[in-house]
């Protein structure tokens, strides 16, 4: 297991009897380097959605945790926040929700020559995901191929 999925781990270990107390959802915990500097960012929700008081009470109490735990080597910088209206489908639990709506997939390759597709989430199942296209035809993808696929919104 590489470093930034231990920390993943760890972060995600301290957070949840937090996160259940309070009765709110962990969506991911992230471990990222970006611009020379280390992000560790905890996404948060709740129905009706997350508000600033909820994200800060959480960034306190995990900031105090990891202080007194002090696991990660590196300095970071750390964020709590919503994961946003374009979040990303990434444990089962998401895949479920999500389960008659509307989904926009990037894959990493090219596919029939496309490599962006919207669809209705039809299925999932741990090695692929089924949507319905517009036009009625139902197309099948493996996980693996899967560079993104989010909740498709309008605007």
């Amino acid at each position: 297991m590489s470093k930034r999925e231990t920390y993943e781990q760890k972060t995600e270990a301290l957070l949840m009897p937090l996160i259940e107390q309070h009765q709110f959802e962990l969506v991911d915990v992230e471990y990222v380097k970006e611009g020379g500097s280390w992000y560790l960012r905890a996404y948060i929700d709740k129905p009706g959605g997350i508000t600033i008081d909820d994200c800060e009470l959480v960034s306190r109490a995990l900031s105090d945790l990891l202080d007194e735990n002090d696991f990660i080597e590196d300095a970071y910088i750390l964020e709590v926040s919503s994961p946003g209206l374009g979040r990303p489908l990434k444990k089962d639990k998401d895949f479920a929700r999500s389960i008659g709506e509307r989904v926009e997939i990037r894959t990493f390759r090219p596919q029939n020559r496309q490599k962006e597709f919207t669809g209705i989430l039809k299925d999932y199942d741990k090695n692929t995901v089924t949507i319905e296209m517009e036009n009625g035809e139902t197309v099948q993808f493996a996980r693996a191929d899967l560079a993104l696929i989010r909740l498709a919104f309008d605007f």
